[in-house]
């Protein structure tokens, strides 16, 4: 039996009959080609949920009824990326991945290395909101209940902060002597994960976050890419703690 097919909603509909319409009606009815009697799951992104049966089909919208709502917490503990920025579209591949392995939020990091450099104008923007989007669609195709948000870039100053009120903060980096296997993980709050750009995290940087309580670690005895180096750390960290329970 597969499983149904999510679209997102601002707000949950109370019981009762419902339409979806908008993008996301005009995609179930249009490109799904959902029919009177099939069912489907509404998300608002924050962890409600809504099964649903369509009851009729129109051109761009579904009518629906409401079959049951509820509530899905979210894992312990919270994972949040500091992803530094990648050229191209590597960026969204490491958002994408890391949204289907179940990351909590991400954070963009102008590190000093970035090939990539989102300035504050209309350029930077268009690049946020890609990445945006990408955790969105990442989520309804994961059949998720919570929307990582993500968050404005910061720079390395602001990402030493972050990393101060973190349960516990791990930066990949290949010259790292601990395993990731080895350390020690909180059975709550947040983690802060940071992967660093192309060309590697600085020394200046590796220190800062040192500093500010991070703990360098290393996932195995290759260099993985800057947009897979995540998702490969939130298997792990899966395994490791209760969030794939």
């Amino acid at each position: 039996m597969t499983t149904l097919p999510v679209f997102s909603v601002e707000q949950l509909p109370a019981t009762g009959e419902t339409t979806l319409d908008g993008p996301e009606g005009r995609h179930a009815a249009t490109v799904r080609r959902l029919r009177p009697g099939e069912q489907l799951l509404l998300s608002d992104g924050r962890g409600g949920l809504a099964r649903c049966a369509v009851l009729a089909a129109a051109k761009d919208s579904l009518h629906l009824e409401v079959a049951a709502t509820w509530h899905e917490p979210q894992p312990e503990p919270r994972v949040r990326l500091v992803q530094a920025l990648i050229k191209g579209d590597r960026g969204e591949l490491a958002v994408e991945l890391a949204t289907e392995a179940g990351v909590d939020a991400v954070v963009p990091w102008r590190a000093a290395r970035c090939v990539a450099r989102w300035d504050d104008g209309p350029r930077g923007a268009k690049a946020l909101a890609r990445w945006r989007s990408t955790a969105a669609q990442a989520a309804k195709q994961a059949r998720r209940a919570w929307t990582p948000p993500v968050d404005d870039p910061v720079t390395t100053r602001q990402l030493a902060e972050l990393v101060r009120g973190a349960a516990v903060a791990l930066v990949l980096h290949e010259s790292a002597t601990t395993p990731l296997a080895e350390v020690d993980l909180p059975t709550s709050g947040e983690l802060v994960l940071v992967v660093g750009p192309e060309g590697g995290i600085t020394d200046d940087e590796l220190a800062a976050l040192a500093a500010a309580g991070a703990h360098p670690v290393r996932l195995g005895p290759t260099v993985l890419r800057a947009s897979t180096a995540a998702v490969v750390a939130l298997g792990a960290l899966g395994v490791r703690t209760a969030r794939w329970a």
